[in-house]
Order: C-alpha cells, then sequence, then structure tokens
C-alpha cells in the first residue's frame, strides 16, 4: 500500500503559537483536530509526506515539483521570530515522479522557477506533523525519519491534477516507499462581511460541499464542482484535494471529517482518509474514468444547449483550426445576426479557466454574424495572454458571446454596478480598457475599474481618465 494515510488541512499561520500569541485557541477545534490527524500520521511512521500547497510556485499549465536536495522556511513574514524549519526532500521519489509525467504526458516536474522557501502552506502542516513525532520520542519512542516531497497546484483541468495524484501512488509503489499525502488548503475565504475578501453567498456552498465530500470519501463531487462557484467562493484548497483523490484511485476508504469552522471569514476543514483495502481494488472509488465520464456528458449537453451566436463562434473557431481558412459566413443563421451590426466579444474558458477573450467594443463588420466569426479566431488563436487553441483543445472549449450596448459615459463611480454594467476606462494617448459585466470574482466597483484600467496600462489617479458603462447582451 503506497498512500498509507491522506489528510486534508487548512493552513493558517495564526493556529501556529510563535504567530498566534494565543489567538490559536480561538479556532481551538481546527487546533485539536491538526493535532489528532498529525499524531495518525506520524503514528504510521511514512517514508515520504507527499504535500501539495497551493503557496508554492504555481503555473497556469504545469504541476509545479520541488527539486533539489531540499529547503527551509520560517514564519518570520507573520512575525515569528522563530529559526524555522528545514526539510529533506526524496528526491529519487521526485526524480521517479517527474518520469513518469514525461511517459504520461503529464505537464509536470521540476523545470521552470528554481526552489523557493518553504511556504506556510507547507510550514503549517509540517509544524504539526514535526510535534507529533516529537511527542512519540517523549514517550522513549524512536520513529524513523521522513523525507518530502512538495508541489503546488495549477490551471490544469481536475483530471490532471487528479491523474498527478496517480502517478504519486504509482512512483511510490515502484520504489516502495511509504506515503502520507497532504493535501494542503483552506476552503471560501468568503464567509462573513468582515473577512479578508467580504462575503459571498457562494462561500458557505462551497464549503459545505468540500466538507461533505472529504467527510464520506465522494471525491467525484471534487472534481465536478462548477468553476463559477469556486471562483465566487475563493477558494484555493480544491485542486490540491483532487491530487489527494488520485492518490487514492481506486482505493477503498474509510473518511472522517474531524473538524470544520470559520471563525474569521475562512473555513478550515481538518479530514482524515485512510485506505481500507488493497489499492485500486474498488472500481467504484475510479474516479478519474468517472469525471472523463461526466465532463464528456457535460460537454454534450452544452453543445447542445448552444444558441445561434454561440454555435456560430464555435463553428469559426473549429473550422479556422482544423483547415487553416476563415469560415463563410453560414446559410440558415437568425436574421438579426445577418442585418444587425454591433461590437461583440467572444470569451473561451476550458476547466473553468479563462482561455482567450477578444472582441471590438464597437462594430467594425458589414454583420454580426461577420464580427463574431472574426472574434472568435481571435480569441482562440490571437489572444497574448494564452498560447494558440490546439485542435486537441476544441471539445473542451465553452463558448460565450457577449454583444455590447453603445456605452455612455458615467461620471465617477456614480450609475456602476459589475453585475449590471461592463466598463471602458479611458485615458490620454488613446489607452483604454474594457471589462466585461457579471465576471465570477469581481464583485465590487473598484476592483472592476482597477482590472479595466489595468488592461489599458492606466492609473485611475491620472488627469483626464475617462469611464463609460455599456451592457451586454449574453449568449452562453
Amino acid at each position: 500500500m503506497p498512500v498509507v494515510i491522506a489528510v486534508a488541512v487548512p493552513h493558517p499561520p495564526l493556529i501556529v503559537p510563535g504567530v498566534g500569541h494565543g489567538r490559536e485557541r480561538e479556532i481551538q477545534p481546527t487546533v485539536d483536530a491538526y493535532r489528532e490527524v498529525a499524531r495518525r500520521v506520524a503514528a504510521l511512521g511514512p517514508d515520504t509526506i507527499v504535500i501539495s500547497s497551493p503557496h508554492t510556485s504555481m503555473y497556469l499549465d504545469y504541476l509545479h515539483i520541488a527539486p533539489g536536495p531540499g529547503a527551509r522556511g520560517t514564519f518570520s513574514q507573520f512575525g515569528d521570530s522563530a529559526d524555522g524549519s528545514r526539510v529533506n526532500y526524496d528526491e529519487e521519489l521526485v526524480t521517479e515522479l517527474c518520469r513518469l509525467a514525461r511517459e504520461e504526458e503529464l505537464p509536470a516536474g521540476t523545470a521552470g522557477e528554481r526552489e523557493r522557501d518553504l511556504d506556510w502552506g507547507v510550514l503549517v502542516p509540517l509544524h504539526f506533523i514535526q510535534a507529533a513525532y516529537d511527542d512519540l520520542r517523549a514517550t522513549g519512542q524512536e520513529p524513523s525519519s521522513y523525507r518530502v516531497v512538495r508541489m503546488g497546484i495549477s490551471g490544469l483541468s481536475p483530471l490532471q491534477h487528479y491523474r498527478m495524484g496517480q502517478l504519486i501512488a504509482r512512483a511510490a509503489g515502484r520504489l516502495g516507499r511509504r506515503v502520507a499525502y497532504v493535501a494542503s488548503g483552506d476552503l471560501s475565504h468568503k464567509l462573513t462581511a468582515d473577512g479578508p475578501y467580504g462575503f459571498s453567498p457562494d462561500g458557505p456552498v462551497f464549503d459545505k460541499l468540500v466538507c461533505k465530500a472529504l467527510g464520506n470519501g465522494d471525491f467525484l463531487s471534487l472534481m465536478t464542482a462548477d468553476p463559477g462557484l469556486c471562483e465566487r467562493a475563493a477558494e484555493c484548497g480544491l485542486r490540491s484535494f483532487q491530487i489527494m483523490a488520485g492518490a487514492l484511485d481506486g482505493t477503498p476508504v474509510t473518511a472522517e471529517l474531524l473538524s470544520y469552522e470559520g471563525p474569521f471569514g475562512v473555513g478550515y476543514g481538518v479530514a482524515c482518509l485512510l485506505p481500507s483495502g488493497p489499492e485500486g481494488s474498488d472500481p467504484d472509488r475510479a474516479f478519474g474514468k468517472a469525471y472523463e465520464a461526466w465532463h464528456a456528458a457535460d460537454m454534450e449537453r452544452r453543445r447542445a444547449g448552444e444558441d445561434a451566436y454561440v454555435a456560430l463562434a464555435r463553428a469559426s473557431l473549429e473550422h479556422r483550426v482544423g483547415t487553416g481558412r476563415s469560415l463563410p459566413v453560414p446559410d440558415g443563421l437568425p436574421p438579426e445576426l445577418l442585418s444587425r451590426r454591433a461590437g461583440a466579444f467572444v470569451s473561451l474558458t476550458k476547466s473553468g479557466r479563462l482561455r482567450g477573450c477578444i472582441g471590438t467594443i464597437a462594430p467594425t463588420r458589414a454583420s454580426l454574424a461577420e464580427e463574431i466569426v472574426a472574434n472568435a479566431v481571435s480569441a482562440g488563436l490571437h489572444d497574448p495572454r494564452f498560447p494558440p487553441v490546439t485542435a486537441e483543445e476544441l471539445p473542451d472549449l465553452v463558448y460565450d458571446v457577449d454583444v455590447l450596448g453603445d456605452p455612455e459615459p458615467v461620471e465617477g463611480r456614480t450609475g456602476l454596478d459589475p453585475r449590471r454594467y461592463g466598463v471602458i476606462v479611458s485615458a490620454p494617448g488613446g489607452r483604454r480598457g474594457l471589462l466585461l459585466p457579471d465576471l465570477d470574482g469581481v464583485d465590487t466597483v473598484e476592483e472592476q475599474l482597477r482590472i479595466a484600467a489595468r488592461k489599458g496600462g492606466i492609473a485611475l489617479s491620472e488627469e483626464g481618465v475617462s469611464i463609460e458603462r455599456f451592457v451586454v447582451e449574453r449568449h452562453r
């Protein structure tokens, strides 16, 4: 059994006494549950502790594994003057994991950013685990030492995070390692109005979903969680939990949610999952395969429900990628697409994350249909923030088409609403930034204006800055 225990834990530095200075008692249930899962890890004496953290090196399209012999870290940025700790990495397991990732064509490995100090997403779990080892030694026992594999999360799909967990179990099995998997991650950061990110009604909904999944071992719900809900909840741990789920692929488990609370506006959940049968012996827990079936059905449902605007955008990009030529305006379109002229934006998402967005503020072509045909290609192939869409990605893309109304000037912040209106921020010299309305994670006027201004290279404090608002007709 390569994975002998898996735990999902939060990482608030406050619960470390040198940081909290007594405030850790305000979340005593979390502290007590943390100590218990750390005790269980130490009692099993794993060879290696694999930790995924949202606060280590993170890339949009790559799962980063920390390289080198080891690293150290402190809580000094949180006011703790202690020397901190150092861990030794399991370089052999890292090497095997990277080899398997290359073999399976999973974008993961040690390339990219050079090694950084240990982040608090790693330091907080290790603080409790090391304390549990110290407690064993205080009773006269001599637990074996452990090494660490540390990795980040990414913008890749739930299935690719799950596959990363599968490779961890496979690499550990090939090397004869007994691994404890630690999925470090907080839940929603939007549980209360006075929390770090304010309140969203989706925050408690997300936390309930995750706590239920961790408490009963239903990992499929962690894979299929609505990306919009996750974004609005401002979570940070879901992809870490998805890797953990893959590490237990096909394995029966005893799942237990030891605690949950959110006293500071952030959700903290502690869960323990213990294998209760042989690795891979339960086909009903092969959640990677279940997710693939769910995803295929979901994409078919979405495609079947597309209106003429969205279907035209999809047809345009697929035709261009497949043939290298622009799509002629098809016959049989609704009359308004042929007779109307308007600016339009085409947005592409993949696994709930933006994959491209290009549009026109005012009409530039003879018809709205031609506007959509051209902008769909630009969104897929010419958005400078992303590499061009490949043919392999096309089945996984979700399209939105926003038809813009005429912009109207506004004075200051009066009359703005990020749910109802998009904004255009303009500055002398032709600089201009636009942001569409009703975007997940953009909840305030100030945030909407700041993002729009940044896109145009504009400081809102500049002289001569003007603001316009517009409504959109959204097709999805």
